[in-house]
Parts: structure tokens; C-alpha cells; sequence
């Protein structure tokens, strides 16, 4: 089992390659699942990043996260609840948050100060449903964020972001069909169980070699705050 994850890689591509052909020709040609999971040291740590890139490329999100940090001198992750209590609106702003963004953080740090996010060790005992319940009471964290939060952060198996459009548009490559509903994804998406996350990110790289040739590959549909 691969440091992080909360299962064996290698039987979940297994299970794929068994329970659904079409998808076994998918991961020959991608190849092996590797994926880069967050270290982000808490989950707040984690939403305030993940506020911050909401629907924006990876690159102009970077440069707005690092003047985040940049108001606060020795700290190289993420700011604590308490130092974005300390700046102001104007200073936010400043650094290029959008007035949504910052009432999004502003939230997450109330909420974190008040004991309602969960910590690690507790989020790490809850039920994938029950996380994504808790977080969406947040201001701007929407189905989308909790599941890319519980497949990136968390190592969760079995999520299966379906009205995310890399998905949606990775099966209609791979099964060469129309885009799908969610409904009609969830109900195929059925066979991939226990192992959804892996079948999602097989259908992401499908988009991304679908596309090698353009200069931005494909990221998964991130929402708006």
C-alpha cells in the first residue's frame, strides 16, 4: 500500500481491469497509477488553498496564493485562522483575492477557530458522505472541493466526482460516447466500486492524452467561490 492511501493500488487497477474492459484498455494505455497526494498538515490548511485556486489557472492561482503567504513572514504552507484574523479586508484584497474568495476564507477560519472543522485524526474516522456534509457547511466549499479534498488530501478510494467535466469528458472519450449525465455516470460508475477514485483518475489522464497536443492540459473542473 502505497504511503497515504488508504488502500493497495495495485488491487484497485486489478479489480478495473476486471470489472470493466472498456476501462482495461484505458489503463494499458495510460499506464500505472501514480498519484501525488496533498500534504497539507491540516484540513484547514487544505480548504484555504483550495479556496484560493478555485477557478483560476494553476499558474495566475500560485501567484495569488504566494502574496497570501507573503503577509505572513515564516509561514511557508498556509496561514492559521488567527493570522487571517490579523490582516484586513483591504489587505486580502490586495493579494489579489476577489471579495467571494475572501468571505470564503474568512469563514474557514471561523469555523476552524470555533472546533467545527474536523482535525485530521477525527476526519480520518469519518464516513466519505459525512465529510463531504460537514465540509460543504463552509462558504465556497462546494460537492466538488470535499470529493477532490477526500481523493488528493485524504486517499479515499471510492469517490466518484461526477459533475466534474474531465470525468465527464474522459468516459465520452473512452467509451466513445456522448457526455454523460451524472446520473448515467454514477449508475455505470457502479461496476468500478470500491475503487471510483482510481477510475477517475484514469479518465482524467485519458483527457490529457486526448489533448497532448494543446498547451494546457485539461485540469479537473474546478468551482466558483
Amino acid at each position: 500500500m502505497d504511503d497515504g492511501l488508504g488502500f493497495d493500488p495495485r488491487i484497485a487497477v486489478e479489480h478495473l481491469r476486471g470489472s470493466d474492459p472498456t476501462l482495461a484498455r484505458v489503463i494499458a494505455d495510460i499506464g500505472p497509477f501514480v498519484i501525488e497526494l496533498n500534504q497539507a498538515g491540516t484540513i484547514f490548511a487544505a480548504l484555504a488553498k483550495a479556496i484560493v485556486y478555485q477557478q483560476l489557472t494553476g499558474k495566475a492561482a500560485a501567484t495569488i496564493f504566494a502574496r497570501l503567504l507573503a503577509l505572513f513572514p515564516d509561514t511557508p504552507e498556509s496561514p492559521t485562522p488567527a493570522q487571517l484574523f490579523s490582516v484586513s479586508d483591504e489587505e486580502l484584497r490586495g493579494a489579489g483575492l476577489s471579495r467571494s474568495k475572501l468571505l470564503s476564507l474568512r469563514d474557514l477560519a471561523r469555523r476552524s477557530a470555533n472546533g467545527e472543522l474536523p482535525a485530521l485524526p477525527e476526519i480520518h474516522q469519518m464516513a466519505d458522505e459525512a465529510i463531504i456534509e460537514r465540509l460543504t457547511e463552509v462558504r465556497g466549499i462546494g460537492r466538488w472541493t470535499a470529493e477532490m479534498l477526500l481523493i488528493f488530501r485524504l486517499g479515499r478510494p471510492d469517490v466518484l466526482p461526477a459533475d466534474d467535466y474531465g470525468v465527464r469528458k474522459g468516459f465520452a472519450i473512452a467509451y466513445d460516447r456522448e457526455l454523460p449525465s451524472r446520473k448515467e455516470l454514477e449508475a455505470y460508475g457502479v461496476r468500478w466500486k470500491p475503487y471510483r477514485s482510481v477510475a477517475s483518475w484514469y479518465l482524467w489522464r485519458a483527457v490529457e492524452r486526448a489533448t497532448a497536443g494543446n498547451a494546457v492540459p485539461l485540469q479537473p473542473r474546478q468551482e466558483k467561490v
